[in-house]
């Protein structure tokens, strides 16, 4: 197993961490309780989950053993407390600007996002001044050595931009396909070919009850 290969659990306690660390740094490091709250929150996570406690202290044991989180012990609480090594530590090889962080950050909590998304919803942990900063952050996520950590989604049919999903997640990143460059096009003639039949296929029923009305007098 690699050492930043994680799993969804623990990609949403890292996330939790990474973004509890830049909004509410006077909350931070988290109890077992306050990763519980803040994975499971019903606002700002996709998706949303109902992670128990003891499923959180598991991962979070493993992450621990593993070197990813590392616990602190305060003298004046009995509560242990949590923080992360996952970048940006002397712990960590992994050293990320605030803008690329910020995007690993809400890729972990929210799931695949085009760059308009990401710069939407990136307020409270950098403040991207238009989508090019987005997309060079991205790009350069995707050119770091020891990445890419970042990768295109095929571009949906009548979307506009391509998502990015991170690559620290195997368990998660197995549901998608494989990456393509961002707005490579897409073929859309099958699914087109489709919707066409289907068109056909409802006006022939359409006129097919007309002639049935028609012919009972309705």
């Amino acid at each position: 197993m690699s050492y930043y290969d994680i799993n969804q659990i623990e990609m949403r306690i890292i996330g939790c961490l990474i973004e509890k660390e830049i909004t509410t740094p006077d909350q931070y490091p988290l109890s077992v309780n306050a990763l519980v709250n803040a994975c499971n929150q019903k606002s700002s996570r996709e998706p949303v989950t109902s992670y128990t406690e003891l499923e959180i202290q598991d991962a979070v044991d493993e992450l621990v053993e593993r070197g990813l989180v590392t616990q602190v012990s305060a003298s004046h609480s009995r509560v242990s407390k949590y923080q992360h090594r996952f970048c940006n530590t002397e712990f960590s090889d992994l050293q990320l600007s605030q803008a690329e962080l910020a995007i690993v950050c809400l890729l972990f909590v929210r799931g695949a996002q085009t760059p308009g998304e990401l710069r939407s919803r990136s307020g409270r942990l950098h403040n991207f001044q238009n989508r090019e900063e987005v997309e060079s952050a991205l790009k350069a996520l995707q050119d770091k050595t020891g990445g890419p950590y970042v990768q295109a989604l095929p571009r949906e049919p009548g979307k506009r931009e391509s998502r990015y999903q991170e690559c620290f997640c195997s368990e998660y990143n197995a549901e998608f396909s494989p990456r393509i460059q961002p707005n490579q096009p897409v073929d859309d003639e099958p699914l087109l070919a489709r919707i066409e039949a289907l068109e056909e296929l409802v006006l022939n029923l359409s006129e097919r009850i007309a002639q049935l009305e028609n012919a009972s007098g309705l």
